[in-house]
């Protein structure tokens, strides 16, 4: 029988600046970071994080070549930028997206260089990592409480001395002096069993992030080669499907190609035909091709052969008349949409999708490029960097303000507008609505946008809802 491998929380040892690291972002989160809203906040937090893991990896490093690089330090930005967004924007959906987009960043900014592991292994490292260093933190804190030295007691006798002193002296400075205990009010939230709870898991959530990352910076799996595994020694596998693929999209393009971005004119010239069935009948079916051939391409890319010359030839000629006639595919979905949006109104759903495929596009033209010496292994990273970007671009045109003020504009026009959608948006379109719609709808639609507003502590700042809070809002009815 062979002996058991120990796991690898037991063998790699805990660098001793990591549980400080880890302890500090936790509390730096726990007193900043707004849960139920964007705010400034959540960008504090994500710079306490990456401050604590890059001190605590250097720390761990001493004398040594760190392992971290400019590469981790762009996606490292990548991801403070997309936090940086709850400062900027209220739309809780476009935060929530540019927080899922900020976990898989700041992921590839700890990863570095490609592992063997799979990309989406890549992209949930960190919160993977953060579950695997639980018995590793663990074990370091245990063999902290027990030093000899006592200083686990003294730290502990310290950190409750000083809550106490704070616990005194701040009311009783507070109820001498207005100012200071307005200052204190917006500074330390009213305390209740659910504040605790939040500040309890959110301390917990951060100090693992830290955890994680350090855990796997202290041992790192392999790199990943260069190379393509598993490739096929033979082309013809590869050569008649992408061949019949290639066919295919050249017919329907041919067939079409008189109404491929015909839009509204097709409509109208079209019998029995309206704009949503035009779009709806043929949007959803062009994305499902998109997505099916980037999955082709990629594929492609990773397992044909490209040992010969020959075999080279025939890849870039095949995929990159695939990605082209793609490209023609994607312009056609996005007329199919426009169509639809131009007839029926614009939401935050179609807007998405639009967005969406213009990242399919953007793809497709990374192909196109990887094409030139038929090296794909960036290809991965950067189309996540790309959607990511994609993210950004679409936070700084704020997507609600645009979407408001296109569906004004088509009720200038004489078209209905939805003003229940209109009315349910952020503090984002506060500003379109308040100079835009006249009175009292102003008023009335200002008031049902901004009745649940609550008034924020100085964490929770968002430059969106103080810029509301200043529109003023007349009489309704």
């Amino acid at each position: 029988m062979r002996p058991l491998t120990p796991p690898k929380s037991a063998v790699v040892p805990l660098p001793p600046g990591v549980l400080p690291a880890a302890a500090v972002a936790g509390v730096v989160g726990a007193l900043l970071l707004t849960v139920d809203r964007p705010g400034v906040g959540w960008l504090l937090t994500g710079v306490a994080v990456v401050g604590a893991v890059v001190v605590a990896d250097r720390r761990a490093r001493e004398g040594q070549t760190g392992a971290l690089t400019w590469g981790n330090a762009g996606w490292a930005i990548l991801s403070l930028a997309l936090l940086g967004v709850g400062a900027l924007r209220a739309s809780g959906w476009l935060f929530v997206l540019c927080v899922l987009a900020a976990v898989f960043t700041g992921s590839l900014a700890v990863v570095g260089k490609r592992t063997v592991h799979t990309v989406l292994y890549d992209m949930f490292a960190v919160p993977l990592e953060a579950l695997r260093a639980i018995p590793w933190a663990g074990r370091g804190i245990g063999k902290f409480t027990a030093r000899r030295d006592g200083v686990a007691r003294r730290i502990a006798l310290a950190v409750l001395a000083a809550a106490a002193l704070v616990a005194v002296f701040v009311p009783l400075l507070a109820s001498a002096d207005p100012d200071f205990a307005a200052l204190v009010e917006a500074m330390i939230p009213e305390l209740s069993f659910g504040t605790v709870v939040r500040w309890f898991l959110v301390f917990v959530a951060a100090a693992l992030l830290v955890a994680g990352a350090c855990y796997f910076l202290a041992a790192p799996p392999a790199r990943a080669t260069s190379g393509r595994p598993h490739q096929s020694k033979y082309g013809l596998e590869w050569t008649v499907p992408l061949g019949v693929l290639v066919l295919i999209f050249s017919v329907w393009v041919g067939v079409r190609l008189v109404v491929l971005f015909g839009g509204t004119a097709y409509v109208l010239r079209t019998s029995g035909l309206t704009a949503a069935e035009y779009a709806r009948g043929g949007f959803w079916q062009l994305c499902a091709v998109t997505v099916l051939t980037l999955a082709i391409v990629a594929a492609a890319l990773r397992w044909a052969p490209d040992a010969t010359k020959a075999d080279r030839l025939r890849q870039r000629v095949l995929l990159g008349a695939l990605s082209a006639l793609s490209l023609v595919l994607v312009g056609s979905a996005l007329s199919r949409m426009w169509t639809y949006q131009q007839a029926y109104g614009f939401t935050v759903l179609r807007l998405l999708v639009e967005v969406c495929e213009f990242w399919f596009g953007a793809v497709f033209v990374l192909v196109g490029a990887s094409l030139v010496k038929l090296r794909s292994t960036w290809l991965p990273r950067a189309a996540i960097g790309t959607a990511a970007a994609a993210l950004l671009v679409l936070a700084v045109l704020d997507p609600e303000r645009l979407i408001a003020d296109a569906n004004l504009d088509r009720a200038d026009a004489g078209k209905p507008l939805d003003r229940g959608y209109l009315y349910g948006f952020s503090a984002d379109a506060v500003p379109v609505v308040a100079a835009r719609l006249p009175e009292p709808e102003r008023s009335c639609g200002l008031r049902q946008m901004l009745g649940h507003d609550t008034p924020d502590g100085w964490p929770a700042w968002n430059l969106s809802r103080a810029t509301a809070r200043d529109v003023p809002v007349g009489r309704c009815g």
